[in-house]
């Protein structure tokens, strides 16, 4: 069976060259030629034919094909629709601000953590995305668009958590010197609160941005909406949440979508400034997305909430 070639680290395709014979300088022009986008061992015109014959029949190279783009008239906003090569879909939106181009991306087909008001969860989890997939998303999306893209948050389709191994992999390759070179302080990874995965991050001391999905700050109210809080209560969430600063010292984001009469009271907006108290954090309230499958609305009091004083809370956010 032809391995995932573009899901390989450079020491890894090093050693795998070498097993073939090859001298080290061949795997790196190969990782260059991947994460330029090369989509067939032919377009790598500076490896012979014969290697290129020989690393066709061991490894295949992913790459998504567009399956429907739009493009908003109003600020140049692109949602894409991917299709991978077993014939699944995945979303990915690029945003344009004035600090850079922002991609987000998915990390699963589908998602099995059930938030009530997320259509991507409504079909369950149908499987993980491989690094190389990840990959493709802010590579293609770059090629296609035609804008560099400078910033990446995890926060599509999926949970990252649930997919730890493959979105450090990412990580990993992403950050390449001799890949797309996009640093840490430019990534965004958000949870839906797994607090194992948070704990673990920690101690991987990334310089990433975290962000957790709140959307509640009781447990009563949370567990309604979001039911990995049966799992993981957000109390214990809190607590992961103040381990990690204690151990990275680097702030986190919560994002907050305003659902009315659910999670939009008044003393829902005391209870997380309490409960955030000491720990640097910046709170994005986010209108709810509309779905027509879901019971929950959009909240008419996101200004009414932004009162708080303990807290910063940035103008809502596109998605």
């Amino acid at each position: 069976m032809k391995q995932d070639l573009k899901s390989m680290t450079l020491a890894e395709m090093q050693e795998a060259f070498a097993a073939l014979g090859e001298p080290k300088f061949r795997a790196k022009q190969v990782f260059t030629w991947l994460h330029r986008g090369a989509t067939c061992f032919d377009e790598m015109t500076n490896l012979s034919k014969p290697l290129r014959e020989k690393l066709d029949g061991l490894y295949f190279i992913t790459a998504p094909r567009v399956a429907r783009k739009q493009v908003s008239k109003l600020d140049g906003t692109i949602k894409y629709l991917w299709e991978l090569q077993d014939g699944n879909c995945i979303e990915t939106v690029l945003m344009s601000y004035h600090h850079g181009n922002t991609v987000c991306i998915s990390s699963q087909v589908g998602c099995r953590m059930g938030c009530k008001f997320c259509a991507s969860t409504l079909a369950g989890k149908v499987r993980d995305l491989t690094p190389s997939e990840m990959l493709d998303q802010v590579l293609f999306t770059q090629l296609d668009s035609g804008r560099e893209i400078s910033n990446i948050v995890l926060m599509g389709i999926g949970e990252p958590m649930d997919n730890r191994k493959n979105v450090l992999r990412f990580l990993e390759l992403i950050n390449h010197p001799d890949g797309m070179n996009i640093g840490m302080r430019h990534i965004s990874l958000s949870t839906c609160g797994v607090v194992p995965g948070i704990d673990a991050l920690a101690e991987d001391n990334l310089q990433l941005t975290l962000s957790v999905s709140l959307h509640a700050p009781d447990s009563a109210t949370r567990s309604r909406i979001m039911p990995v809080n049966n799992a993981y209560d957000v109390e214990e969430l809190f607590a992961a949440c103040h381990r990690y600063f204690k151990k990275t010292s680097r702030r986190i984001s919560f994002e907050y979508a305003m659902i009315d009469g659910v999670n939009d009271h008044d003393w829902q907006a005391d209870l997380l400034a309490e409960k955030i108290h000491g720990m640097p954090g910046h709170v994005n309230l986010i209108p709810l997305n509309d779905v027509v499958e879901s019971e929950f609305k959009p909240s008419k009091r996101v200004a009414a909430f932004q009162k708080l004083s303990l807290i910063h809370i940035s103008e809502p956010t596109r998605h």
